[in-house]
């Protein structure tokens, strides 16, 4: 009887035992999670960061060269230097005005004011870079063209003469003044409703040529006549 469990082959070779020689290859530690992370995060912050800065710097400049554009060139002198007392002096000239409310004792005026010229409450005014003579007249520092307006309403009419108001110039206290501007208004005498009230208003506006000292005042016919509600007669200046 043949064996078959029996075999030629050898058997698979014993894998040998590792002595303390041999060295052992140990694989690198893969980094941890919450390493992971942190990097990461960090990156992100330094973009963002970036991001931010650049945004900024962009909203900057495009604001700095608004503003110089609207800013206009300052005044050149010789040789094309800067001459800032030309910017100065633009300055000022804006400043330079007169708003005049008037007075409600124009009605009864003092013995040191002219009779027939409205006197203002210089309390309750603004003047800049303009005086003020007695309570009627303004008097020019700086020489140069004003454009002069003045509204005077009327709240009485006269038979026997006209509404009028005019704007009176002299170079000084002590000369004599003379017209530069003059307005008229009607009042319609076939209202005669008590309920309805009778007003009208001359209006008037020009410009002139003003020099040092020179005085201006509202003269009118009948200072009875005026009306004297606030904003019903003004007068005023500014320098162009």
């Amino acid at each position: 009887m043949i064996n078959t469990y029996q075999t030629s082959m050898a058997p698979p070779p014993v894998p040998p035992r590792l002595s303390g020689s041999h060295s052992v290859l140990i694989p690198a530690q893969l980094p941890s999670q919450g390493h992971s992370k942190s990097l990461v995060r960090f990156i992100v912050g330094v973009v963002l960061l970036h991001l931010f800065l650049s945004i900024g710097g962009f909203i900057y400049l495009n604001h700095n060269d608004k503003m110089h554009s609207f800013l206009p060139p300052p005044g050149k002198g010789v040789e094309g230097k800067v001459d800032y007392r030309s910017s100065e002096k633009q300055e000022t000239s804006a400043k330079t005005l007169a708003r005049l409310v008037v007075d409600e004792r124009s009605r009864t005026p003092d013995k040191e004011s002219s009779l027939g010229y409205l006197q203002w409450d210089f309390n309750h005014s603004d003047l800049r870079y303009i005086d003020y003579y007695l309570k009627n007249w303004l008097t020019i520092r700086e020489p140069g063209d004003y454009y002069v307006y003045s509204r005077v309403t009327f709240s009485k009419g006269d038979s026997k003469v006209a509404l009028v108001s005019k704007v009176n110039l002299r170079k000084n206290e002590n000369e004599k003044e003379e017209v530069v501007m003059q307005a008229y208004c009607n009042l319609d005498s076939g209202n005669r409703s008590a309920l309805i009230p009778r007003l009208c208003t001359a209006t008037q506006g020009e410009v002139i040529r003003l020099e040092k000292g020179n005085q201006l005042g509202v003269w009118v016919q009948d200072l009875l006549l005026v009306n004297y509600e606030e904003g019903a007669t003004t007068f005023g200046m500014y320098k162009l």
